[in-house]
Order: C-alpha cells, then structure tokens, then sequence
C-alpha cells in the first residue's frame, strides 16, 4: 500500500465527497431530456416534444423541490445533505446551472426549431407581421371569443395587486391616463379554456409557391396584446410585457389532525392554486425596469427568482403541434403486441365473449399452467393486466377482487370493471392514494364513483403514501379457493401504459397469494404484519432484506468467487444503500446501474466504486420499470416491483417487489437488463464529476437502441 492509499476500514464512506446532490442530479437529467430536443437525430415533432416536457418537468421541480429549499432557507435551516451542501448552497447552485440551460432551450426553439417548422409548412407566426386581413380576422376572433372572458386588473391605492394564480400566463400593461398624466400598472390573465396557439382559416393561410401551409397561426396572447385598446378605453398603452409565475405546490396535509382524510385532502387541493409563495417569475426580456420591480414587489420576490425570457414563454404548450399531420416527422406509431399466450383470450376478449369462455380456455387457466411476465408498452396492457381485472369481473367463480390505485385514467375500463363487479356482488376493496401528487383531484372523483356503486375503498394510510401496484383477485375453483395476483412496476392507467416502460407478474403461486392477502390486510385494516413469504414490503422489511442481498454479493466476492449486482431504477437516493453498494464495489463485486434520474451514487472511484458503472436511459419511451438482478453464486435471483432506491420509497411509502422464480422469466429479465447495458443511441454514461456523456457508436459498430430492440423483440414474438 503506497503512502497516499488508505486501507478500506479506514475511508469514511459517509464523506459528502462520494455523494452527488439529490437537486442537481436531477437537473442534470432533466438536460438530458433537453438534449433530446437538441438532438438532430430525433424527429422534428419529437425534438418539440422534448422541449416541451422539458418546461413541464422543470415547472414541477420549481413548484415541489425549489419551494422546499426556499422555506429551510427562510426558517434558518442549514441541515446539511449527504453531499454536504446547505439549502442556500443549493438554490445558489442550481440557479447557476439552471438559466443556460433554460436559455439554451429557448435558442434551439428560436434558431432550429421554428425555422425547420417553416419548411415544413408550419408557421407560428408573430401578430405583429400580419397583414390588414388577417390582423382583422383576430380582431374579430379576439371581440367574440377572448374579449368576454378577460378582466384587467389594475393596481393602484384602491386596487391592491391582485393574487395571480399559480403557472398562469398574464400580460403586465402599462397605461396612461393623457388627462392627468397618470400611469397605471394592470394585469391581465390570458385564458387558458382556450388554444394557446390560435390556428388562420385556410382562406388566410400565407400562400408560398414551394411549400403548402399546413398549419399558421399566432399565439393567443399576442392577440390579446394586440387589442387592448379594446380593454382600456381612453387610454394610451404605453407598453405591454408578458409573464407567468410558479407558485410553491407542495401542500402536506396534517393527516394525524384529520378526522377526513378526503376532506383534508379537499381542501389542501385548492391552496395549490393561489395560497403558496410565488417562487418563480417568468418575464418577458424586454419588460420595464417600472414593470419588473411591480412584479417583483407584488409577488414579494427577490431578483434571483426572476427569469428573463427571449422569445416564446411556456415552451411546454408545443405539446398540441404534437398532432400536426406530418407522421414522417414523428416516431414511427408502435401498437403493442398482445402476449403469445393471450393471443386467443384477447381475441375473444375484443368479440366480447369473455362470458361465455370454458375453464379450459379462460385467463385463469393460461396463468395456472405457468407464471406470466408482461412488458409495457411493448406488450399490450389493455391485452394483459385490464383483461385479467375484466375476466375476473364477470366470472362467476371470483369471489374478491382487491387492488391499489395510486393513478388511473380517466376513462378506466379498469374502474368500470370494478364498478360491474361490485354490482355482481363480489367483494371488491380498492385502496385510492389520495396524496398521489397533482393527480388528488382525479383520484377523489374515480374513488367516489366506486364507492356509490358499493366498492369498498380505502383512502390511504396516516403518514405513508400508497405507492404499490398490487392486485389480487380471489377464485373458487371446485372445493378450494385459489389467489391469482398481479404485481407491477406502473400504475393501473391505460395511457402511461402506452408512454412509460413497466413491466408486470401474473401468477397463482400461493406464496404470492398469502403475500399479497396479508398485505391488503394492512392497508386496509389494523394488521401489524412484519414477515412475508416471498415479498420485499416497505417499511416492513424492503430496506433490510435489499442490505442484506448486497451484503450477500460481498460475502461472496470475499469468498474469492462471483459477486455481481444489476439493478435498474427511476432513481437512486437512498445514502445507506449507497454505502452498502460503495462496500460491495470496495469488495470486488461488479454492480451496473441503470438509473433513469436522479443517482446521488458517485461511480468510479478509486477504492470507493471502481467496480460501478452507472447509466441513464432517455429516449422515446419513459423508463419506469424497476429490476433487481443479485448472482447468488450462479442462482439468479430477480426481483421486480414499485420502489426505487429512495429514503421516501423504503420509510414512508408503501411498496412490494416481488422475486421472480420461473427460470423462462428470470431468463426474460436478465436478457432486458442485458439489452440495456448494451445501449449505444439513448445511454449516458455518468462520470465521476457528475456530468453524464451520451454514448454513440463506434466506426464499426451498429447503433442499438435498447427501445427499438424491445419493440423488434416484441414484433418476432408476434
């Protein structure tokens, strides 16, 4: 051992330096979502797209995570994080990395975008370019549709400055009163019940001599600029800003305090609209200094939190070009596969025959003669997971369904399925998350709806989110009584299904059966259960048995043989897993990590995590899916389920992952944990320093995209 070296009893592996801030972690990925908007190789409607998650995902981080540092800033915390930085630092050193980055998304809209959209026949115009015809075409529209609806707000001694509700698009006017000279401040909101881009008949389509005009309009608070006159009668416009504002979100309901979580939750719904602190203002670049500091004093917020932008606001409403009719500039369409073995049940299935199906034939059957592993959106979840909840609500011989629902679709065949098995007076018990964040509102609604038509439902736990995707149906089948159970990475919700990858374990085994039987009994009763026979539970006993599965893998590597860990995840937080891993790496076993998000892991460090690599997966699909491979000296051992590497998904949620034993599926998800390992198109490499470099192909080497080869799988199987 050189001078320099330390022995491994002697490295602290708490030391902030070999851990990464939660906070910035994310924006990094939150770039890495970017550069796919940047990315020449993705498609163009793809690349807006991308820019416009990007501004979505970045409105959520403002309203949740920012907001959080920023009450410990005020309330004088300075408890530091893993990586050793206060709240203060944080905010400091997230503003610094965040404005190039928002600024670099508005140059690639200004300078690449909209100008290949131009080519294409796209034309987002400007109002200020429009000839005397269709400058009157929006006075009309802006008298009959827009006009009715807008109330300017002034502010002045009599008018305080009006509460601004949050991510509100708003126009700032300045006017003059020429009898008295007066200038006045008024706020103006921009509707949001209509198109944030407002589309020219054909009749006032620009015409151009190469290319036919597919689509031009102009955004709707240019209009609304563009006729204020109209709303301020006698008066002169001396100018005119556009802006918007990001309220704090993150409302905790003070569930001991409450005697009605849904009430509770009721309420706590509507502060998120108006009572937080504004935490972020958006302003137009060539707004006032008289402007800004109105803004400013108004929403009492401080000039750190104000963010110029140049050119077009809220890039996140690019989403609706999504549906421009130019499909050669899109991803390719994709219908997910039905499963080889549901091909004939699904058949049936869409001839709405389910009723009349024998025991020999039914969904039943198929998952009694082998367990069932289910890939979204590559297989078809309507096909699969719906079906089973669909068959066991009509069959006969069901005699309970039960089942979490964290977030669901609004038109749920899912939740019609429940409805019709409540009324053929089968016992079904359903457990609604009400805290599954800015889904609160929808969750009430589905979960009133089942309980009018006799579903037993259940709002959650007291201080623990319901975060597991669990559902067991109970069968008679001649003199026993037989659990089927389906336990999942994603939510019970047909459209994520189609954007998010997850995968799903339809199975009859009985110690899954007891497993989730139990389980249900904790959520929905007293039951203080703390063993299980097969299943990682948070908080029960998850964080215990995965330290003891690490631990397991360096017993084994200090044994002189194999030790090797995969594990794929949203995001990788948890300080006592990444110690655990740090001592597995110190011992010579080999870990690759596959983390979508946030990873807080620093990775090739010398005598720390040499032996971890770490990747990130951003392409076409979200990467959702949770696996967990440990060598076992040979005996694979994988597991599959809701909960990532996180103190939030270990301590205060609700989780199940459950070991997969059939070797037909073990073999399954090694190979998907391969395939992704191998990813040279939408893999990032996350280096020592933080920063993540995308991998491309080499001379001689064929692009492979883990996404398109699961889709090429699925098309074989076929």
């Amino acid at each position: 051992m050189s001078p320099n070296e330390k022995s491994e009893s002697d490295i602290n592996l708490s030391n902030p330096q070999y851990y990464f801030n939660r906070e910035l972690s994310w924006l990094e990925f939150n770039y890495r979502v970017l550069h796919e908007a940047l990315d020449e190789r993705t498609p163009l409607l793809e690349r807006l797209k991308f820019t416009a998650i990007f501004s979505s995902n970045l409105d959520e981080f403002i309203m949740i995570r920012v907001s959080t540092l920023k009450e410990q800033v005020d309330a004088g915390v300075a408890k530091l994080t893993p990586d050793g930085r206060t709240p203060q630092q944080q905010l400091a050193e997230l503003e610094q990395r965040l404005r190039p980055m928002i600024a670099k998304q508005h140059q690639n809209f200004e300078e690449q975008l909209r100008p290949q959209l131009e080519k294409l026949g796209v034309k987002l115009l400007n109002y200020g370019d429009l000839n005397k015809k269709k400058r009157l075409y929006y006075q009309n529209y802006f008298k009959k549709q827009v006009f009715p609806i807008l109330t300017p707000l002034g502010v002045d001694p009599g008018h305080p400055f009006p509460h601004i509700s949050n991510l509100s698009f708003n126009v700032a006017v300045v006017v003059k009163n020429s009898n008295t000279e007066e200038e006045h401040f008024a706020r103006i909101k921009v509707p949001d019940i209509l198109p944030r881009f407002v589309q020219l008949p054909s009749q006032l389509q620009p015409s151009t001599e190469d290319i036919p005009v597919i689509w031009s309009g102009v955004p709707l608070e240019q209009i609304v600029a563009h006729n204020l006159s109209s709303l301020f009668p006698g008066l002169e416009i001396l100018e005119y800003s556009f802006f918007r504002i990001t309220r704090d979100a993150d409302f905790p309901v003070q569930e001991d305090e409450a005697d009605d979580l849904l009430l509770a939750i009721q309420q706590e719904i509507g502060k998120r609209h108006f009572k937080g602190c504004a935490v972020r203002l958006e302003l137009q670049a060539s707004a006032s200094q008289f402007v800004r500091e109105t803004l400013m004093a108004g929403l009492n917020i401080a000039a750190r939190d104000v963010y110029e932008i140049d050119g077009l606001m809220h890039l996140g409403d690019l989403m609706s070009l999504m549906a421009l009719p130019l499909p050669e500039h899109k991803d390719a369409p994709w219908k997910p596969v039905v499963p080889p073995r549901l091909k004939a049940i699904a058949k049936l299935a869409r001839e709405e025959n389910l009723a009349d199906l024998n025991e020999s034939e039914d969904l039943f059957s198929i998952i009694r003669r082998g367990d069932l592993l289910v890939h979204h959106p590559y297989e078809s979840f309507s096909d699969s997971v719906e079906l089973f909840i669909t068959q066991a609500a009509v069959d006969p011989n069901v005699l309970a369904i039960k089942m979490t629902l964290y977030r669901t679709s609004g038109d749920s065949p899912i939740i019609k399925a429940l409805i019709a098995a409540a009324e053929a007076r089968k016992q079904v018990a359903v457990l609604v998350e009400l805290k599954a964040r800015f889904d609160e509102e929808n969750n009430i609604i589905w979960a009133q709806k089942l309980e009018d038509a006799g579903v037993h439902v259940v709002y959650g736990l007291v201080g623990l989110k319901t975060h597991t995707k669990i559902l067991l149906v109970v069968r008679r089948e001649g003199e026993e009584i037989r659990r089927y159970v389906h336990i999942g990475t994603g939510n019970y919700n047909s459209k994520t299904a189609k954007l998010y990858t997850d995968l799903g374990l339809l199975s009859c085994r009985e110690e899954l059966g007891e497993d989730l039987g139990d389980l249900f009994n904790f959520l929905t009763g007293y039951s203080q259960q703390k063993t299980f026979n097969k299943l990682l539970v948070a908080p029960v006993n998850m964080r215990d048995r995965l330290v003891g599965l690490i631990r397991r893998e360096i017993d084994r590597a200090q044994q002189g043989r194999e030790g090797k860990i995969i594990a794929k995840m949203n995001s990788l937080v948890d300080s006592q897993i990444i110690a655990t891993l740090y001592e597995a790496s110190q011992a010579g076993v080999q870990i690759d990590l596959i983390v979508r998000g946030i990873c807080c892991l620093r990775p090739s460090l010398s005598q720390i995590s040499e032996n971890i690599r770490v990747i990130s997966i951003v392409g076409r699909y979200l990467e959702h899916s949770r696996i967990f491979y440990f060598h076992n000296d040979g005996q694979s051992e994988i597991y599959l389920g809701s909960a990532d590497w996180m103190p939030r998904n270990l301590d205060r949620r609700v989780e199940a992952v459950t070991p997969v034993e059939a070797p037909n599926l073990v073999n399954r998800l090694k190979e998907i944990l391969e395939i992704m390992l191998a990813d040279n198109r939408y893999a990032w490499e996350l280096q020592a320093d933080g920063s993540y470099h995308q991998r491309h192909p080499q001379a001689d080497e064929a692009e492979r995209s883990a996404q398109n080869t699961f889709m090429d799988l699925a098309r074989q199987k076929q």
